[in-house]
Order: C-alpha cells, then sequence, then structure tokens
C-alpha cells in the first residue's frame, strides 16, 4: 500500500510572474496529487501538496527542476492530511 503524506511548501527567488503556480498546478495533476498553491504577498510561492509519497518526491524534483533558475530557497514541512487534499487548484 502506498504511503500517503502531505507537505507544506515555499518557495522563494523570481517565482512570480514566471508560471510557476499554473506549472505547479500541471505537474500536480499528471502525479494525481491534491492540494494548493498561492502566491504570498512577500514575493514567494506557499503549496500544499497531498499524495503517495514516492509522487510527492517526483513532483517536488520536476517542479524544481523547472523552475531551479528562478529558485533561491525552499522550505517543506509536513503538513497534516485533511479536506485540502482533495483535487489540486490555484489560489488567489
Amino acid at each position: 500500500m502506498a504511503n500517503k503524506k502531505a507537505i507544506h511548501a515555499y518557495f522563494a527567488g523570481m517565482v512570480q510572474g514566471v508560471g510557476f503556480r499554473f506549472t505547479a498546478r500541471e505537474i500536480a495533476q499528471r502525479y494525481n496529487l491534491g492540494g494548493w498553491v498561492r502566491n504570498c504577498s512577500d514575493g514567494r510561492v506557499e503549496l500544499v501538496a497531498c499524495g503517495d509519497e514516492s509522487k510527492i518526491e517526483g513532483f517536488l524534483n520536476e517542479l524544481y527542476g523547472t523552475f531551479q533558475r528562478h529558485i533561491t530557497d525552499q522550505i517543506v514541512e509536513p503538513y497534516g492530511l485533511s479536506a485540502d487534499c482533495k483535487g489540486f487548484q490555484i489560489r488567489f
């Protein structure tokens, strides 16, 4: 049986205005993950991703690989499984 988990992450750098949220949603949907992504007022992007542990790792690796030139810092922490885990959406 797959190991379900959730993460809460912040990405800093030039991550707004470069398609980060839309790309994160596209990648998350391909990995069949739930959660959400949004811009923060301080210039960072915040996201929550829920699903199989291996899929979350793949998602984060692909997201970082796509935006590695833009990301200067990232924080990834465990997050409690919740209703946020149904579908993956962009929050405004």
